[in-house]
C-alpha cells in the first residue's frame, strides 16, 4: 500500500531538507519544524516544484495551535493536509476540505484507549502513529480504527520502513533523508 504511489512522506526539518525535497522525485513531503513568517515563501516554491506539503500545525511557530489558526493555514496556504494532535485542529482541517492526519503518541495501553476515544471524534483521514516502529500496534490501531495509517517516529532503517508497511501502514513519515534515498 502507498499514499499515491510513495511508500515514504519525506519531512523537512530545515530549508536543506525542503530544497531535497525540492530535487527528489517525491510529490508529497511534511513541513515540520517551521515559522510562520515563511510559510509564504515555502509554499510558493513548493508550489512552483509541483510538490504538494502537508503542515504539522503543531510545529508552525508564531502561530497559536488552534482552530482560528487552522482556518487561517487552510484559506492562506492551502496545505494538502494538516497534521496535529490537537482534536479541534483536526476537526477544522476537515471542514475545511483539507486532508487531515490525527497524530498519536501510543505511549503505553492507556494511551492507546485514549487514541481510539480522540479518533471516534475526530475521525480524521489519517492517523500518525508514533512511534511508527510498532508493526503489532500499526496493524492493530489499522483494524480497530478503520482509517489508514502514517508511521512515524523512530523510523530508522530500511527494515523498520518495510515492517511498517508490511503492517499495514500506508506511507512512512520521515526526516532521515537516508530513508529518502531508498524509496
Amino acid at each position: 500500500m502507498s499514499f499515491h504511489g510513495q511508500h515514504i512522506l519525506p519531512a523537512a526539518r530545515d530549508m536543506k531538507d525542503f530544497e531535497k525535497i525540492l530535487e527528489s522525485p517525491y510529490e508529497y513531503g511534511v513541513f515540520l519544524d517551521t515559522h510562520i513568517a515563511r510559510l509564504k515563501s515555502l509554499y510558493k516554491a513548493a508550489h512552483d516544484a509541483k510538490k504538494k506539503m502537508f503542515l504539522h500545525a503543531d510545529l508552525v511557530h508564531g502561530l497559536k495551535n488552534d482552530e482560528y489558526a487552522t482556518e487561517y493555514i487552510c484559506q492562506e496556504f492551502k496545505p494538502v493536509g494538516v497534521i496535529s494532535t490537537r482534536a479541534n485542529v483536526i476537526l477544522k482541517a476537515r471542514q475545511k476540505g483539507v486532508l487531515a492526519i490525527q497524530r498519536v503518541f501510543l505511549l503505553d495501553t492507556n494511551a492507546l484507549e485514549k487514541s481510539y476515544t480522540l479518533l471516534e471524534k475526530t475521525k480524521p483521514d489519517y492517523i500518525e502513529v508514533l512511534p511508527g516502529a510498532m508493526p503489532h500496534i500499526i496493524t492493530e490501531v489499522k483494524q480497530r480504527a478503520g482509517i489508514p495509517i502514517f508511521a512515524g517516529g523512530l523510523i530508522r532503517t530500511r527494515e523498520d520502513v518495510e515492517r511498517a508497511l508490511a503492517a499495514g501502514a500506508t506511507a512512512v513519515t520521515t526526516s532521515n533523508r537516508e530513508l529518502w534515498d531508498m524509496y
